[in-house]
């Protein structure tokens, strides 16, 4: 279980295998002493097991295998030495929830329609915030509420509107500097993981119309 507040950004060093299997090898800040293996890590979205860790100048280096269901539903078949990735340690008990509740099993791909520099009256001195519009696939659409959760990237957002299948979401300067997010363009696909509440409640929702129609 994560929280979608992104505490490094990781970078792929090595890319290995085919499309049943891949092996990822990523550089990361993280202590390798704190890193268990078979730990979950968030990578952009994807909760994926570390399967070796070992130390370097400035971190550590891990090593997760993704397999074909998330190669397949994820953005993590693009992925190639030099992709940088947001990198979020599992949830532990007592820790703050500062973002909301996300499991990193992505339930499919998000497309950025726009992005929009937000200005204001007087100069910011951290530089703008950025409003991005994406397009969600039809079937997720549904689970996407104005001020509901999203998660993009393994990055928890608020929502800021909804209009169809397309919904806004607003990066603040320092989220655009401490994650991926300054990198994204218009055309770029991202990892998306509905609030896992509202998939809860639109599945008691139907069973309950399902029960309601039976004879």
């Amino acid at each position: 279980m994560f929280t979608g507040l992104v505490s490094d950004v990781g970078r792929v060093v090595a890319a290995e295998g085919g499309e049943r299997l891949r092996r990822l090898t990523i550089d990361a800040a993280y202590d390798p002493a704190t890193i268990a293996l078979g730990a979950s890590i968030a990578c952009s979205g994807p909760c994926l097991t570390a399967v070796a860790v070992e130390p370097r100048d400035g971190g550590c280096r891990f090593q997760v295998d993704v397999a074909a269901e998330t190669l397949a539903r994820t953005t993590a078949g693009s992925w190639v030495a030099g992709t940088r990735l947001n990198l979020e340690r599992s949830l532990k008990i007592g820790d703050e929830l500062g973002g909301h509740l996300v499991t990193g099993h992505v339930d499919g791909l998000a497309e950025i329609v726009a992005r929009e520099p937000v200005t204001t009256s007087s100069d910011d001195a951290w530089g703008p915030s950025e409003r991005f519009v994406l397009r969600a696939p039809p079937e997720l659409s549904r689970f996407i509420a104005e001020k509901g959760s999203v998660c993009l990237d393994g990055t928890s957002l608020t929502v800021n509107g909804v209009e169809g299948d397309r919904f806004t979401v607003l990066l603040i300067p320092h989220t655009l500097a401490v994650t991926t997010w300054g990198e994204r363009r218009a055309g770029d696909r991202l990892n998306l993981e509905v609030d896992l509440i509202a998939r809860y409640a639109a599945r008691l929702t139907e069973a309950r119309a399902a029960v309601e129609r039976a004879p």
